[in-house]
């Protein structure tokens, strides 16, 4: 549905919020609900809660993990096809689902889930949380607030693809 262009990737480095290492002070800061977008950031969340979103895919920096994050803490859980580098129809439609039900929700990825926090900060909503790994420096918490939002959909507005079956996906106007 939405592909990241190579001249997108660099505003991906920086993190967007805060970065935590432990994960009890970052819980003490966040909102809810709470979405982690990870393998290891989702694996530390749960040693003490769990997120009402998690998407995962079994890997870290490209290489696949020993363990599995454990599922059974979660109430559904979901599967869905996304390439690397993508934002697919399945992906967007099973974060927006998950965020609209009352069951916690894992989503496993086939494929990567990395730009999942793109969109999960441009649609959660106010005042929830979205927590994402920062490679090699922890954590990184994203409060959901009208600036975090309007940057996230001005950055899904320059992926390229089927922008407007993404904001359809997303159920988000886009020109509010």
């Amino acid at each position: 549905m939405l592909d990241l262009p190579t001249a997108l990737r660099a505003e991906l480095k920086d993190p967007v919020g805060p970065v935590y290492t432990d994960p009890v002070a970052l819980l003490a800061e966040a909102g809810r609900p709470l979405v982690s977008v990870g393998d290891v950031v989702t694996e530390y969340l749960l040693r003490e809660t769990t997120p009402h979103v998690a998407l995962v895919d079994g890997m870290t920096k490209r290489t696949a993990l020993d363990e599995e994050v454990d599922r059974s803490a979660f109430d559904r859980e979901v599967h869905v096809e996304n390439p690397a580098a993508t934002l697919s129809s399945d992906l967007l439609e099973a974060l927006v689902d998950a965020l609209r039900s009352d069951e916690s929700t894992v989503i496993v990825v086939d494929g990567e889930e990395d730009l999942a926090a793109v969109p999960a900060i441009a649609v959660a909503p106010e005042g929830s949380s979205v927590v994402y790994g920062q490679p090699d420096e922890g954590m990184v918490l994203v409060t959901v607030g009208p600036e975090t939002r309007a940057a996230m959909r001005a950055f899904l507005a320059r992926m390229e693809g089927d922008r407007a079956g993404a904001w359809r996906a997303l159920g988000i106007d886009p020109d509010p």
